[in-house]
């Protein structure tokens, strides 16, 4: 698990990714990986995204993977059938937590409220979702709602609105491990193979984090 931690709190980044036509994996992930981005989230929500994560897995050893959506048993046991790296959850379903602790999978459950870090924290998690960070308030909001539970030394990955015009805020703060970024390689710019877009939106990012550290 340390391994997982220290490798999201180097990089800063985990690049959120829907895909739907395996064609797309390997461009997709030599053109983030050309521009330094080395660990990915592929969210469970299109018909190949299981398989695209075997792929990813067997293909390109220098990424770390993660699952995203992860909402039942099910999806808990491909993580670790498949050999993911983590797993992420929208939302912090105690049964899901304590499955994927069991079995010494990596698992950032979804945080939104005081009652959804309580519950987390009782289940074993000090590592936490924060999402859907910007509707919720951004870095002002979690800042707020983490304070009573500021000597657990909690740590959060924000994800949801997060893009370049804001995503300092984030990574200026000691409470954030890394962020979720959705708008590096947008789903329609997978589909419709605009690797030169998301070339420029991960040089991007990668600039920022290194002149940010």
């Amino acid at each position: 698990m340390k391994d997982v931690f220290q490798e999201i709190n180097k990089s800063k980044v985990i690049a959120v990714l829907q895909i739907d036509s395996l064609e797309n994996v390997s461009p997709l992930c030599e053109t983030l990986v050309n521009e330094g981005i080395n660990i990915i989230e592929i969210a469970l929500r299109t018909d190949v995204s299981q398989k695209a994560a075997e792929l990813i897995l067997k293909n390109f050893p220098q990424i770390l993977v993660g699952l995203g959506t992860v909402i039942n048993e099910d999806q808990v046991r491909f993580a670790l059938d498949s050999g993911v790296n983590f797993a992420v959850s929208p939302g912090c379903n105690p049964k899901i937590i304590d499955l994927a602790f069991k079995n010494n999978l990596p698992f950032f459950p979804g945080i939104s409220s005081p009652s959804d870090i309580e519950i987390s924290v009782d289940h074993g998690c000090k590592i936490l979702k924060f999402f859907p960070a910007e509707n919720l308030g951004g870095i002002n909001y979690l800042n707020s709602i983490n304070a009573p539970y500021n000597h657990l030394n909690l740590k959060y990955i924000p994800l949801g609105g997060i893009n370049l015009s804001n995503v300092k805020n984030y990574l200026n703060s000691e409470l954030v491990l890394g962020i979720g970024g959705s708008w590096i390689a947008p789903r329609n710019l997978i589909n419709q193979k605009k690797w030169n877009d998301i070339s420029s939106n991960a040089k991007e990012i990668t600039k920022l984090v290194s002149s940010q550290g």
